[in-house]
């Protein structure tokens, strides 16, 4: 699907600095528009019309400005649709501007993948523009009932400046198992899984090129975190892994990644540490001792393991010594 002459298979190197600065608003505060001069944003075309941002295999910092996971764009003949919105205003407004140097066409979709920050506290933005903000039908209630704690955890993580003028914006239109956006000579398949990573995850298939943007129902590289359900997330990979996608785009990792192949390590990990966690409760041993084991065998092959490793293996234990 042509688009505007303006796309190349590098579509920018875009970096805000001083001279995109001016589209910042003013409330971002002068330390967050000096940390915007650091913001790299460079997004690449992953199939015909279809874009991603790919965001670096780290913790939110003030140093990467929240930029974390990867983002996505899709381009129709009358409209543009946008998947997720990024880790602080600064990576959005950067984003923004990337867009606008692809196509003059309107952002009218901001599609949420989750309700994890590094991929919603850009929202503010994006409404601002007049996107309509798409989400799971969990999506508002988990934001209602973590957004207080998102706001003051991140303050901390990631400092004030880049804090500053973030809201939490929920969606305002909800898919509660499928739902389709017309692009223009493009639609997308918006499905809602059943809990897994969170209890509130969406994924974007384009069928025109068979791309499928996965959230963080794929992680490549770094380590998976688990914030819904381990049984539900390995119940639903089998039907995750049948859609029919040449390329995915995941949460977080390379892109464009292989499909399904994309989903093998993961699987993997998964299957370890719900081997390990049933071994654990069927001997006895306290939850204190199994989250340290459990999953030890996948540290190498996965980077932040130290980092989520015994927070999964807790929830995994929490889930699975009821079943």
């Amino acid at each position: 699907m042509p688009i505007d002459s303006v796309r190349r298979k590098l579509v920018n190197g875009f970096a805000c600095t001083a001279a995109s600065a001016a589209v910042l608003p003013c409330c971002l505060g002068r330390a967050a528009l000096a940390a915007a001069g650091s913001l790299e944003f460079k997004v690449s075309e992953v199939a015909d019309g279809v874009f991603a941002f790919q965001g670096v295999d780290e913790l939110m910092s003030p140093a990467n400005q929240g930029a974390i996971s990867n983002l996505g764009v899709v381009v129709g003949t009358d409209a543009v649709a946008v998947i997720d919105s990024g880790g602080s205003l600064v990576e959005a407004h950067a984003f923004i501007a990337a867009i606008g140097k692809m196509t003059a066409k309107p952002v009218r979709y901001l599609i949420n993948t989750h309700m994890h920050p590094d991929h919603i506290f850009g929202n503010a933005v994006f409404r601002g523009i007049g996107a309509t903000i798409v989400g799971h039908h969990n999506l508002p209630r988990a934001l209602e009932a973590r957004g207080a704690f998102y706001l003051q955890s991140f303050r901390e993580q990631i400092g004030e400046a880049l804090m500053k003028g973030i809201e939490i914006v929920p969606p305002t239109m909800l898919v509660d198992d499928r739902l389709q956006l017309d692009l223009g000579g493009r639609v997308l398949e918006l499905q809602a899984w059943k809990a897994a990573h969170t209890d509130n995850d969406l994924t974007v298939f384009d069928g025109a090129t068979g791309t499928l943007f996965a959230g963080d129902l794929v992680f490549i590289g770094s380590l998976p975190t688990l914030d819904g359900s381990l049984l539900g997330w390995l119940r639903q990979m089998d039907a995750l892994a049948g859609i029919g996608a040449a390329r995915v785009v995941p949460g977080h990792g390379p892109v464009p990644a292989d499909w399904p192949q994309a989903l093998t390590a993961e699987r993997r990990y998964f299957e370890a540490l719900a081997r390990d966690i049933r071994k654990a409760i069927a001997v006895g041993m306290p939850l204190s001792e199994a989250v340290k084991t459990a999953g030890r065998s996948e540290r190498g092959n996965w980077r932040l393991f130290d980092d989520h490793n015994e927070r999964n293996a807790t929830a995994a234990f929490a889930e699975l010594e009821w079943e």
